[in-house]
């Protein structure tokens, strides 16, 4: 009987899929649609998405399942894909006024000009088909106000209210507009009016109560929450806007109580309502509490996840933040938030290869993700590794032209490399709505100030000073009156920018500059000395301080300030570097190399605490071989760093290994084609070959681009073995001019057989 029982489900099985099949695309549709409807309806927004996509891809040439497919997609909050969704079903029928509408809306919360112009067609193709539409003409005013027209914007929504005086929306954007021309009591009206034209409206009492707020009349703002509440004891924004005026004003436990309301709600967006409130009043281990059993009870809410990792992040429990996400990564391995925020998280505790890593994973199923490239050049950054971080932020922003902040760091790479054209001209390629954003100002100005032009970066400096609230915009003022050598007017800018920002050593590096151009070197060193007594826990100042104490003389203060500095940040590898170099200054060279192997066995993929340790080996331990062992590992991590190549190179050319040396050389010059010392390397490993014309070739590039003495004492060499004695004889003489202690000064008298 059992046996009978199987064959007849499995045949019942095929029979309902042989059905499906037989569906035909109207009736698959229409199922799909059906599906996706409940599933959207029951907030299951990504099982919604897929339903729709069935429904799409059983008539591809219908618009409304891109509809649908847009809905889902912005109630899950990817604004983006429900953009691309609108936009399509708007090409297959320029007819559907729900997707023309939607995007028009979406369009016009932009403020760029093409956009909101954009906006104003899809709102009058909705207008074309039901005329006086009044959620089109809001559109078309909204557009309008950003564009600039007040007047075009208040004609709009006059016409939607004639046709539909109870229309909020319509109501609330006339009182925009009538802010947006400084008439406050008129946009009172305007909210009144929505009241009265729609009693039963708790939206119209919410949106005046928030006009309340603005103006500071708490209590007939209150008076309208409750309004509103009285109306629907359930209106989210309204328990939201009560509950925060009672926090503001003490009321605790009656504002626990209206959030505990909010959070009972249906909707997702207010569930985590009363756990912030928790966290925010000091009660944080109850909130983490109640975010995680909120983000276990709805997996599929990814920003109550967000919320739990971001909680336990304030908390410094890094370890659980990672926690959550890998076990979100390993249920669902192409989660690209959970790996976009794990990424991040290893960035910041140094975890360089498994931030790289995770990245790698995010870009394998969403290359077009600038996020994931950002990150990517962060990671750069923090492992030293200049082209790559400058080749990861270029295409973040090809990505996205919009990312200010790729935009803000490729300029500052560019003003470091000392390209301040270049950094002006990507700085003055910013998006239009960008141009008058802080970051984008600041950033102008450091590069006109990089280039001279003083008198151009005077406005946009004054403009943010004038704010009081910019204390970089003080620091670019001071930079500015040093070089004008108003050296008052720039420790004043110094000062009071560091009485904003006690932690920037921009300013610290112009107030010092004030005393040094006055030739007052010990009154600097005491400045700092003061400075780092008042700020003991910034890692930053106190390194910058050290670095002063040590010009001045004073190690003993620069090793204290040195240890501040990694007290208060251990993972601050500056200070480690410093207190090395003391070490070996004062004769403690195993100390000193002790410390450095320490950093780089905790850091093996720093680039920069490599090279440290190179240059420790070369300078104070005397041995080159480490160094190549040191310059071989920076290569590892970046194959094209043209420096790490060429010092390789010219070690191992010391060192008699003259194929390596060669091959480095080369590979340097490949990746620095204009670099003297590249050519000075290469020229001098062809030399040690028995290569003389082609040392020749290069020696003499080197000296024509930057004629040191030690370059021009390898040309005279190999002038002289490659028959030219006479030019040989007159470049030595030339070097010798230059400085005749030089190692290489011994090396070429021998060659010529010239006494000392």
């Amino acid at each position: 009987m059992m046996r009978y029982q199987w064959q007849f489900l499995l045949a019942v099985a095929a029979l309902l899929a042989l059905t499906a099949c037989n569906l035909s695309p109207d009736a698959k549709e229409a199922s799909y649609l059906e599906k996706g409807k409940k599933e959207f309806a029951k907030r299951n927004y990504a099982v919604a998405v897929l339903q729709f996509k069935n429904a799409s891809e059983a008539k591809p040439w219908e618009a409304e399942p891109h509809y649908q497919l847009g809905l889902a997609y912005m109630a899950g909050g990817d604004a983006k894909s429900a953009a691309l969704d609108f936009k399509k079903a708007t090409e297959l029928n320029p007819r559907h006024t729900g997707a023309q509408l939607k995007l028009g809306e979406m369009m016009a919360a932009s403020r760029n000009k093409d956009e909101l112009e954009e906006a104003e067609k899809h709102a009058q193709a909705v207008l074309a088909l039901s005329p006086d539409d009044p959620d089109a003409l809001n559109v078309i005013a909204a557009a309008q106000l950003k564009l600039g027209d007040p007047q075009s914007a208040q004609s709009s929504l006059e016409q939607a209210l004639r046709k539909s005086p109870a229309h909020v929306k319509s109501w609330v954007g006339l009182a925009e507009v009538k802010m947006a021309r400084k008439d406050v009591a008129g946009a009172e009206n305007a909210l009144q009016q929505a009241c009265a034209k729609a009693p039963k409206s708790a939206e119209a009492r919410t949106y005046l109560g928030e006009f309340y707020v603005n103006q500071g009349r708490n209590p007939e703002a209150e008076q309208q929450f409750r309004q509103a509440l009285a109306i629907d004891p359930k209106h989210g924004p309204a328990l939201l806007r009560l509950g925060a005026m009672q926090a503001k004003a003490g009321q605790n436990d009656q504002a626990e109580q209206t959030y505990r309301q909010v959070a009972a709600l249906p909707e997702r967006e207010y569930k985590p309502a009363h756990a912030e409130f928790l966290f925010q009043t000091g009660k944080r281990d109850q909130a983490i509490a109640e975010f995680a059993k909120l983000a276990a009870a709805d997996p599929g809410d990814l920003n109550m996840r967000t919320k739990l990792v971001e909680a336990y992040l304030a908390l410094k429990r890094v370890d659980d933040a990672e926690k959550v996400l890998t076990a979100a990564i390993k249920k669902n391995e192409t989660d690209a938030l959970a790996l976009m925020q794990r990424g991040r998280i290893y960035l910041d505790t140094g975890k360089y290869a498994e931030a790289q890593a995770d990245m790698n994973r995010v870009l394998q199923f969403r290359k077009d993700l600038a996020d994931a490239h950002y990150i990517l050049a962060k990671i750069a950054q923090a492992r030293a590794n200049t082209p790559a971080q400058k080749q990861e932020l270029e295409e973040t922003l090809k990505l996205n032209p919009s990312f200010i902040e790729a935009r803000i760091d490729l300029a500052q790479v560019l003003l470091t490399a000392r390209d301040a054209h270049a950094a002006l001209v990507l700085v003055d390629e910013a998006p239009k709505e960008q141009m008058n954003s802080v970051a984008v100002i600041l950033k102008r100005n450091w590069a006109l100030l990089a280039l001279g032009r003083a008198a151009e970066a005077r406005p946009g400096i004054d403009r943010l000073v004038a704010t009081g609230k910019v204390p970089e915009a003080l620091v670019e003022d001071a930079a500015l009156r040093l070089d004008q050598k108003d050296y008052a007017g720039a420790r004043k800018s110094a000062e009071a920018a560091l009485k904003m920002t006690p932690g920037d050593t921009r300013a610290l590096y112009a107030l010092v500059d004030t005393y040094t151009a006055q030739k007052q070197p010990a009154a600097a060193v005491q400045r700092m000395r003061e400075y780092a007594v008042n700020q003991p826990g910034s890692a930053p100042v106190q390194q910058f301080v050290g670095q002063i104490l040590i010009a001045g003389g004073d190690r003993a203060g620069a090793r204290k300030a040195f240890e501040a500095a990694k007290a208060d940040r251990p993972g601050f590898l500056d200070a480690d570097y410093s207190l090395a170099e003391l070490d070996a200054a004062e004769g403690k060279v195993d100390d000193a190399r002790k410390r450095l192997q320490s950093v780089v066995s905790a850091h093996q993929d720093n680039k920069a605490a490599h090279k440290v340790l190179a240059e420790f080996e070369l300078t104070s331990g005397k041995n080159p071989a480490a160094a190549i062992e040191q310059y071989r590992k920076v290569v590892a991590i970046d194959p094209k760093d043209a420096l790490a190549w060429n010092a390789m190179a010219y070690l191992l050319a010391r060192g008699k290994q003259q194929d390596e040396a060669l091959k480095s050389a080369q590979k340097a010059k490949e990746l620095a084609p204009d670099n003297p010392a590249v050519d000075d390397t290469l020229g001098w490993v062809y030399y040690l070959q028995g290569s003389y014309p082609l040392s020749v070739v290069h020696l003499e590039a080197a000296t024509n681009k930057q004629g040191t003495a030690v370059r021009k004492y390898h040309l005279a060499m190999a002038y002289l073995k490659a028959g030219k004695a006479d030019r040989g004889r007159e470049t030595l003489e030339a070097a010798l001019k230059m400085n005749p202690n030089l190692p290489e000064a011994q090396a070429a008298r021998q060659a010529f057989g010239v006494a000392k």
